[in-house]
């Protein structure tokens, strides 16, 4: 059995990648990750893709799940920018004990730009964490997933776990060093782009302009909604946030990703690379409410924060 770093102190955080190569593998290690959190009644989330959730399950045996959260990640984590709030708000229910927590949000079959935001979303893990008495355990399929997949989360990844050794990432980036990496270019549409500049004032033209185009697309009324509402606080932000003038593009994918994609471009900057990833208080005058949103919308938000402006991509799905 694989046995993952604990937290070394009051408010240590461990965040161990897995590597595996077969389900013997997987089982063992974040199997055992589990056994010895019950063995400590500490609590427990594993969020995994439905397939593994069910070896888990089976491996455990009906006596191993009691007192274990199970999520399918293929659902939490359809849009990588949603899972990192639910890791914190279990840590959050669990004040006072030091939380157990397995999350796969990348697994052979996702898009590139899936993977990419998922990649992100395990850099942030190492900042959100920071302070909080946890370990995150994050499997990756060796096999299934390209090389370069891989090699990057060895650089998100302050610990590797591989062959049953636990042993320090000398890739490791650390998430300001990997910021600017993972701001990759976004590829151009491949087909007709709708394309509206707008500036203060705007903000009920940018509505109009977007719910007119949405209703030549295959989108059912209700995800219409979901996506206007989200090109809404978009551009709401690009108002108050970005300069006060931006440019909203709309275009379809074909295919097995079929989708409307809306792009918002501006020239503000990112100041909390958290922004959207995790709830926002009630209570709180910053900002981050409307990326919140926008990540509840969409099926998909691929974020783009550099020295030449922000941009939002927006997808949601028609299947």
């Amino acid at each position: 059995m694989i046995t993952v770093p604990a937290p070394a102190g009051p408010g240590a955080f461990v965040h161990p990648a897995l590597f595996y190569r077969d389900l013997a593998e997987y089982l063992s290690g974040v199997g055992g990750f589990v056994r010895a959190a019950l063995a400590a009644d500490e609590p427990v989330l594993v969020a995994v893709p439905g397939p593994r959730l069910d070896a888990l399950r089976e491996s455990l045996g009906t006596g191993g799940g009691a007192g274990i959260t199970w999520t399918d990640m293929t659902e939490l984590g359809r849009n990588p920018g949603r899972v990192l709030a639910a890791l914190q708000e279990f840590a959050d229910r669990h004040v006072g004990r030091a939380a157990r927590i397995v999350g796969e949000p990348i697994w052979p079959g996702r898009s590139p730009a899936e993977v990419l935001e998922a990649t992100r979303h395990e850099a942030l893990v190492n900042t959100a964490f920071t302070g909080r008495p946890a370990t995150v355990l994050c499997p990756y399929d060796v096999v299934g997933l390209a090389p370069d997949v891989v090699s990057d989360a060895r650089r998100t990844h302050p610990t590797s776990i591989e062959r049953g050794r636990a042993l320090p990432s000398p890739a490791y980036a650390g998430a300001a060093a990997l910021s600017a990496d993972l701001d990759r270019p976004l590829p151009e549409p491949a087909g007709p782009v709708a394309r509206l500049p707008y500036s203060h004032g705007g903000l009920a033209e940018v509505r109009e302009y977007a719910e007119e185009w949405a209703r030549g697309t295959a989108l059912t009324p209700a995800r219409r909604g979901d996506l206007i509402m989200a090109i809404s606080e978009a551009a709401a932000n690009s108002l108050a946030h970005g300069g006060g003038k931006g440019t909203l593009r709309l275009w379809t994918v074909a295919g097995a990703a079929s989708g409307v994609v809306a792009e918002i471009n501006d020239g503000g900057l990112l100041a909390d690379p958290l922004a959207g990833r995790r709830r926002p208080s009630l209570t709180s005058a910053d900002g981050g409410r409307g990326l919140w949103m926008i990540h509840q919308l969409c099926d998909l938000v691929e974020v783009r924060a550099t020295e030449h402006g922000f941009t939002l991509r927006l997808h949601v799905a028609t299947r």
